[in-house]
């Protein structure tokens, strides 16, 4: 009975970290949308700082747990995938990149922990055909919201730098300030390629990024792995990951300084909405942390990868007014009862 009940706290818990996480990847970047973030280097930076700043209270509310390097390499293929954003907007567009990267992301972070890849212990459900249903209900719905077109002022930068976060509602290639002049020497078959080829990869290191902390926490189990004894509790390895994104993105800011000898295009205005955006970020992925604890990954990644387009779309019905017109309502409706049914079918995969 104890085991019971206690399952039933962990799916509760699970579903409501699964819900906030969707809320808040859906609004995170409201903060920033009436500011100019130029070509989004410098945002990406101070979002990072945001983040790892949340990790650090998060960190000293724990207790300071074991900190293990390897799961900085969470935070760095992340941030890697992370910077890819910007030439891939400017090659394919938002909608179309959108699509692409949010589908692999989604289906590399099911597949990795539903069948074990690198190194990771399978993880098994109740009911697996669910499991894949609802797992290919959230790239339906990823689909649709690249139909879905929306009025953004020309002189509003509304791009983020990280797929989970931007408003997936938005099919524009505007890209306020970038300087890719190397992109107007491919050919437009060379940009596409491009453009999916990075679109592809950056979905799959979105998806891989929660890979070392599980499998740290699947060899914990093991007497003779080197990660034996190591915590079950994936918050506890919140800090390691978040300072593998903050240590990755300065060195690419830093790099990026470089390359625009030591010009960069920063924007004062956007500082503190950007950090506050990073906060919500980082609540967010604290959230998932939790939702891949008691659910585990299987059933957290199909769920958070497909809301967040859907909250930030209703940002751009009722808030923003960018979304307008019965076709556009009529295809929000059809993605809403497609990410319901989705998420419900992986919920009740796993009881």
């Amino acid at each position: 009975m104890a085991e019971q009940n206690n399952n039933e706290t962990d799916l509760t818990v699970g579903f409501i970290s699964s819900a906030v996480a969707v809320i808040l990847f859906g609004s995170n970047f409201v903060p920033v949308k009436k500011f100019d973030t130029g070509d989004g280097m410098f945002l990406q930076w101070i979002l990072c700082t945001a983040i790892w700043t949340v990790s650090l209270v998060v960190n000293l509310l724990l207790h300071c747990p074991k900190f293990w390097p390897l799961a900085m390499l969470g935070g760095f293929i992340w941030a890697t995938g992370n910077i890819t954003v910007v030439p891939i907007v400017k090659t394919i567009g938002l909608g179309l990149g959108l699509l692409i990267w949010g589908s692999f992301n989604s289906l590399t972070g099911w597949a990795s922990s539903r069948f074990g890849w690198f190194g990771m212990d399978p993880e098994e459900v109740s009911r697996p055909l669910l499991n894949y249903i609802g797992a290919g209900l959230s790239v339906i719905s990823a689909v649709i919201f690249l139909f879905i077109k929306s009025e953004v002022p020309s002189l509003t930068c509304s791009l983020d730098t990280t797929p989970l976060l931007t408003e997936r509602a938005v099919n524009s290639t505007q890209t306020n300030g970038l300087d890719y002049s190397w992109t107007k020497k491919l050919s437009q078959f060379q940009n596409r390629l491009l453009g999916c080829v990075l679109a592809v990869v950056s979905g799959i290191l979105y998806g891989c990024s929660f890979v070392p902390v599980i499998y740290i926490k699947d060899h914990g189990k093991r007497n003779d792995s080197i990660y034996a004894g190591s915590s079950q509790y994936d918050l506890d390895y919140v800090f390691a990951h978040f300072s593998g994104i903050f240590v990755t993105s300065t060195v690419y800011f830093l790099v990026y300084c470089m390359i625009m000898k030591n010009n960069p295009k920063v924007y004062p205005q956007a500082i503190l909405p950007g950090f506050f955006s990073g906060v919500l970020w980082a609540l967010a992925s604290c959230c998932w942390f939790i939702a891949n604890h008691s659910l585990s990954a299987v059933i957290s990644f199909p769920i958070i990868t497909a809301g967040p387009g859907l909250i930030a779309a209703m940002w751009g019905i009722f808030v923003f007014k960018e979304i307008k017109g019965i076709k556009n309502y009529v295809l929000i409706t059809l993605a809403f009862f497609i990410i319901l049914s989705g998420a419900l079918a992986t919920a009740f995969s796993k009881v």
